[in-house]
């Protein structure tokens, strides 16, 4: 909250790079965003690669639940255009649309709403692409 990151102006102003020619763009959420890496990036060198190296787990969990796949796929480009699609015409990601349903606005409520009607029917349309692979029909 403090940082701005939960309010949509202020990320489409970080979002719109077309603001640097009238001198209103606002970089300030670069900062937020290398800070957060600066903290990162250490703990996860330092700590949670060599425990994944040596097959031990987190404190809280059993193992550490990092992405194994490095292939870029169809589904990969589709999510990420949709997300970067999403994030652009709203200025809200779904870490901060969490936060802002405190404010019970009706338009964080929608988004979320919204937010995981997708994730059910991306699941949902895996399922039926899955089963179809299985099951194929033939002609």
């Amino acid at each position: 909250m403090l940082s701005g990151l939960a309010d949509p102006a202020k990320v489409l102003g970080f979002l719109d790079i077309s603001l640097m020619v009238k001198g209103e763009w606002d970089p300030s959420l670069m900062l937020v965003m290398m800070t957060a890496l600066g903290v990162y990036l250490p703990v996860y060198l330092l700590w949670v690669k060599p425990r994944m190296a040596i097959s031990q787990g987190p404190m809280l969990d059993s193992q550490y639940h990092v992405p194994n796949r490095s292939r870029i796929d169809g589904p990969l480009i589709v999510g990420a255009a949709l997300f970067g699609l999403g994030w652009g015409m709203l200025g809200i990601c779904p870490g901060p649309a969490v936060v802002n349903l405190s404010s019970l606005d009706p338009m964080a409520l929608a988004f979320m709403a919204a937010m995981v009607l997708g994730a059910y029917l991306g699941r949902l349309i895996q399922r039926l692409i899955a089963r179809r692979q299985q099951c194929p029909v033939e002609a």
